[in-house]
């Protein structure tokens, strides 16, 4: 079940726009059985199969698979170990996401979808060479204990959820939020939405919006 949503997941990724060619990642984790699937390293998302597909536990140790894993399996690894209501990783390259993590500035929420999918400010993590653990703890320092994305300084974005769709939502609604402020800055001064206003958003869009 879980090699098919990675294998699906990627294909859901190639056709988004939120990548270019094999840049960006995927993983998936089944907290019955405490292990993270992922995408292997440096494949492209229409050939992956499910034998392809990476299987770890969270202490590091690969436990199914003939493919190298992605080379930010500590990235995924280390989300998960921090934050247990996370079950979905989504990194990706999307093009106005990147202007901000090239600027290393935060993304605010100028729009409600905002407010209400990513939370608040979109925070951008410090530099460090792709692959690294030094990269997957300035990741999770950027996510913290409530956030849904974080912005990698002149690199990309990870996108997190309680499910894969929620890890999508949050990437498309972040790529959203990222062209519009752009744009808006290049017009005029961003008028940005209050803390009680995205506090009463975020809350409603995950407790009383959705059907039971």
């Amino acid at each position: 079940m879980y090699k098919k949503l990675i294998v699906d997941s990627g294909k859901r990724m190639a056709k988004s726009g939120l990548t270019v060619e094999t840049w960006g990642n995927i993983s998936a984790r089944d907290k019955d059985g405490g292990l993270v699937y992922l995408t292997p390293s440096a494949m492209s998302y229409e050939i992956i199969g499910e034998d392809d597909i990476v299987v770890a536990d969270l202490a590091g140790n690969i436990v199914d698979g003939k493919r190298k894993p992605t080379v930010e399996f500590e990235l995924h690894l280390g989300v998960y170990r921090v934050r247990p209501d996370v079950n979905a990783v989504v990194h990706t390259h999307p093009v106005y996401s990147q202007i901000f993590g090239v600027l290393r500035e935060a993304i605010p929420a100028v729009i409600d979808e905002a407010a209400q999918i990513l939370g608040g400010e979109v925070r951008c993590a410090r530099y460090e060479l792709p692959g690294t653990k030094e990269l997957a703890a300035a990741c999770a320092e950027a996510l913290g204990r409530d956030g849904y994305a974080c912005l990698l300084a002149n690199h990309g974005a990870v996108c997190i959820g309680a499910d894969m769709d929620a890890a999508f939502r949050v990437a498309k609604v972040l790529e959203m939020t990222a062209q519009i402020y752009a744009h808006a800055r290049m017009i005029g001064r961003p008028r940005l939405l209050e803390k009680e206003q995205i506090a009463y958003m975020h809350d409603f869009a995950y407790h009383h919006y959705r059907q039971p």
